[in-house]
């Protein structure tokens, strides 16, 4: 099965939240911190998924989105669909 990947960066609220409802429904997830100073690194991000704004949160290769879009899949069937 594919593996959850989320993108975050410090002081982000948002990447906490995504992080915590992943954890309290048991779902496995690698984390990847982009430092606010690493322009190469963010532009590669954008360029991949075109999401500008943190947390990026992707299943596979497939782009989920952000904090907002994890909740929305929660609410349908509590994340069941992100298990490994």
């Amino acid at each position: 099965m594919a593996k959850v990947t989320v993108y975050t960066m410090d002081f982000c609220p948002y990447c906490e939240r995504a992080k915590a409802l992943l954890k309290q429904r048991g779902v496995d997830y690698e984390e990847k911190r982009v430092p606010m100073d690493d322009d190469a690194q963010w532009d590669a991000l954008e360029k991949k998924t075109g999401m500008k704004t943190m947390p990026q949160i992707l299943h596979g290769e497939k782009l989920i989105g952000g904090y907002n879009d994890l909740a929305a899949i929660d609410q349908k069937d509590q994340l069941a669909s992100l298990k490994t």
